[in-house]
Parts: C-alpha cells; sequence; structure tokens
C-alpha cells in the first residue's frame, strides 16, 4: 500500500516509512540490533542488510502505525530506550513523510550479551 501525498503524483510506500523507521531505531542509544525473524536473519548473516528488518508499518490516511522488534544493549534500561526508540522513530517519519505516527510500539525480543553501558 501506498500513501497519496498532497503533492500530485507523489506517493510513499510502506517499504519507505518500514526503512525510515528502521533507520532511526538502529541509530537510537540502547537499540543492539533489530530482530526480524529466521528469514531476516539468514539474510543478514549473508551481508544483506534489510532497513526494514523487525518494521511492521501502516498506513491509513494520513497515519502511520509502526510495530519495532528490537534486541536491547545490556546494561540499558529498557523503558527508557523504548521511549527514545519511540521519539526518533516518530520525528524521523513525520519530518521525512508528513505522515502523522500515532502508534509506535516496541517490543523488546532480547537483550544482547555485551553489557555495552550501565546506566544508574
Amino acid at each position: 500500500m501506498a500513501y497519496q501525498t498532497s503533492l500530485e503524483g507523489v506517493e510513499i510506500s510502506e517499504d519507505v516509512v518500514k526503512k525510515i523507521a528502521g533507520l532511526a531505531t538502529i541509530k537510537s542509544e540502547g537499540i543492539s540490533s533489530m530482530s526480524g525473524g529466521i528469514v531476516d536473519g539468514i539474510a543478514e548473516r549473508l551481508g544483506r542488510r534489510n532497513l526494514a528488518q523487525g518494521v511492521r508499518a501502516q498506513i491509513s490516511e494520513q497515519e502511520v502505525y509502526i510495530d519495532l522488534n528490537v534486541i536491547i544493549k545490556g546494561g540499558y534500561k529498557i523503558p527508557e530506550v523504548a521511549q527514545r526508540v519511540q521519539k526518533n522513530v516518530k520525528d524521523a517519519i513525520e519530518n521525512m513523510t508528513g505522515l502523522k505516527a500515532t502508534n509506535i510500539n516496541v517490543h523488546t525480543e532480547g537483550i544482547s550479551e555485551e553489557e555495552e553501558n550501565f546506566e544508574s
């Protein structure tokens, strides 16, 4: 599905929204990686990086609903990382597409073994 913008002939696909959300997520402090299941895991091992891995997006009218499956770095507080991800994804989608990001759900699928940071 694609969203028709106010500019004639300009559409934004769900895949583009998913990639924007994925990029904003992996750039967020405390995120180790995205969790996209076995198929995406195999593709990643073969050297193909998929920015939409672990992201589900639905566009409805001018609103976007996002589900993110993430792996958090050890030592980080999950609620703080999730809030940071929600803000970063919301800002990125709204700035780049003009769509309103109304629901951004962050699902923690695991914790990475390396303890990158110990916040008090």
